[in-house]
């Protein structure tokens, strides 16, 4: 099958192209913190740096304290057992989808969605089942669209917040979605990798709902370490012997000094609160910018640290539009086909999870620039 390419990773590469030649680039193409890792973690690190030759090694105190915020932020019981730490989350979605499907199976999911979702599923010999899902629906699947797939699907990927709306889905509705998926036989996987970045109130756990879901989480986004690549796998009981045969062969063990770091940046929650509320701040700043610049459909950014932008009244090639903003302004962003290959071609991705003061820069000279496009 056809693996895509990442169009936003052409973006990116145009842009350091851009900054190697000494122009100024402010990169909002990625969904990935600006902010490094908590300082107590770095500062852990560089002691184990000095004491431990290290090697492969999976952390048992780190999956007792991953257990714990199951306890902590959901009141759910997880058994440490049942986590597989993982190089972050990309081999965690690869390692759901091969322990729990086999090839040929129709997995749906939303569409726009995370570009790596429908390539995954592809790569793997699975079917991606995209259903459309627009302003009506708040961009998210429903119970109802899945109720009304025929035949049932294999499974589903969740995920809330959303790449690349930042929309959540309602606890109900959640709800509704396990409700469905237990009398079809639908297995859940669900991507909570953006979980602890909400605007807008707490965001459930799939497993509330569907104690046997598999579930994804990283240390990428809430805890600000994309570079260390650290993640984990929650696998049912019925699937961990298989997962875990999987994981020796495919992956073995993330990096030890990772593991050292997580574990103290599970704590520093002081430091962690202060980088959502800049991504607040943040948020702020581009919802009262966005109407003049003639981006007025939009969806919710409930959370994570994205705008998901409707540009149709200007382009029907957002990877072109991408490229001539950047050229021009100097501000990198995603184009939109990368996560919608139907409707995506007149969507932008914004990632506002950069510094306050590079908001306020990429606001100043993005909009003379969508002034001169936009009609009136």
């Amino acid at each position: 099958m056809t693996v895509e390419p990442f169009r936003a990773i052409t973006v990116s590469r145009l842009a350091h192209q851009l900054k190697a030649e000494g122009r100024s680039i402010i990169h909002m193409e990625f969904g990935q913190p600006s902010t490094g890792a908590p300082a107590a973690a770095v500062a852990r690190a560089h002691q184990v740096l000095d004491a431990d030759a290290m090697g492969y090694w999976e952390s048992p105190d780190l999956r007792a304290r991953i257990a714990h915020l199951y306890q902590d932020r959901y009141g759910v019981t997880v058994d440490p057992a049942n986590i597989l730490l993982t190089c972050g989350a990309s081999p965690a979605l690869v390692l759901a989808l091969s322990v729990r499907f086999k090839p040929g199976d129709r997995i749906a999911l939303a569409r726009p969605g995370y570009v790596a979702y429908r390539n995954s599923l592809r790569a793997l010999h699975l079917e991606p089942v995209e259903i459309a899902c627009g302003p009506e629906t708040r961009f998210q699947l429903t119970a109802a669209q899945l109720e009304a797939l025929d035949p049932a699907p294999a499974g589903v990927i969740i995920a809330s917040p959303a790449n690349p709306t930042g929309t959540i889905i309602p606890e109900a509705e959640l709800a509704a979605i396990a409700e469905v998926c237990r009398a079809r036989n639908i297995a859940i996987l669900s991507d909570e990798i953006y979980h602890g970045l909400s605007y807008a109130g707490p965001t459930p756990s799939m497993l509330q709902f569907a104690p046997d879901a598999l579930v994804i989480n990283s240390f990428s986004k809430y805890w600000s370490m994309a570079g260390w690549r650290l993640g984990w796998l929650l696998v049912p009981e019925a699937l961990i012997e298989a997962a875990r045969a999987y994981i020796g062969n495919m992956f073995l063990t993330p990096p030890s000094l990772s593991q050292h770091a997580g574990l103290v940046a599970m704590d520093a929650i002081e430091e962690l609160e202060g980088h959502i509320q800049t991504y607040a701040r943040n948020r702020e700043l581009m919802l009262a910018a966005l109407p003049a610049l003639g981006l007025r459909k939009i969806a919710p950014p409930d959370g994570a640290f994205y705008i998901w932008a409707d540009i149709g009244h200007l382009t029907d090639d957002s990877v072109a539009f991408c490229e001539q903003l950047l050229r021009d302004t100097g501000v990198a962003t995603a184009p939109g086909v990368d996560f919608d290959p139907v409707d995506g071609r007149r969507y932008i991705r914004f990632s506002f999870a950069v510094s306050t003061g590079e908001i306020k820069v990429a606001l100043e000279r993005i909009t003379p620039w969508f002034a001169a496009r936009n009609p009136g």
